[in-house]
């Protein structure tokens, strides 16, 4: 007689499989693992993950937008702590690389150059468009409080562009391990350019003042 699943069973067999598909997926590469595969690794028979998701990119989906969730929450939370605009910079620059650190292959998976996020998955769509809003809104902060004097949204996607290059070169092994420097070191400098470069100059704050 076939066992009777809980909802707590298959909420535990969803998680496993996804933490198993993350590790693969991070390692191998999406067209690297196959269904089979992970069944496998689960000891479980091949048609079994197909009770849980539709396919592989089901899988990958889903796994993406768990790590969104997890990704927005951590700057969310570093926003939420202070309302000096440059101190609030510094967290949620802290929190993005704390995140990257603790989680490197969820972090690989989310920015898979390989694998296009696809916004049509309805799972999917939501807290990766947050995760993008929350670090535009940053920078339209910082614009609102005249901290900068640039397009907001160009701004935050370059920050954005900036330390995710920097995550990708540390995880590469490309930095202090290689006589450059440090994550924490290199991310505060480009953002300590980025922000005097975009700060008001004096000419303008002068004219503004009259």
């Amino acid at each position: 007689m076939p066992r009777y699943l809980t909802d707590k069973d298959i909420a535990d067999f969803r998680a496993e499989l996804c933490r198993v598909a993350t590790e693969r997926f991070a390692r191998h590469g999406y067209e690297g693992v196959t269904m089979r595969q992970l069944a496998e690794a689960l000891g479980c028979s091949p048609k079994t993950p197909y009770r849980y998701f539709k396919d592989k990119a089901d899988i990958l989906a889903t796994v993406r937008a768990e790590a969104f969730t997890k990704f927005g929450d951590a700057l969310e939370t570093a926003a939420a702590t202070t309302d000096d605009p440059m101190e609030r910079a510094r967290r949620v620059g802290g929190a993005y690389l704390r995140f990257a650190a603790e989680n490197p292959h969820a972090y690989r998976i989310m920015f898979d150059i390989d694998q296009p996020i696809d916004y049509r998955h309805p799972d999917l769509a939501p807290p990766a468009q947050r995760s993008r809003q929350l670090i535009t809104r940053h920078a339209e902060y910082l614009a609102e409080k005249g901290i900068i004097d640039v397009d907001p949204q160009l701004y935050g996607w370059a920050l954005w562009a900036a330390t995710h290059g920097v995550v990708m070169l540390d995880q590469a092994g490309l930095l202090a391990t290689r006589g450059g420097p440090d994550l924490r070191t290199l991310s505060q400098f480009i953002g300590e350019l980025m922000a005097r470069g975009a700060a008001p100059s004096k000419t303008k704050t002068k004219g503004r003042k009259k």
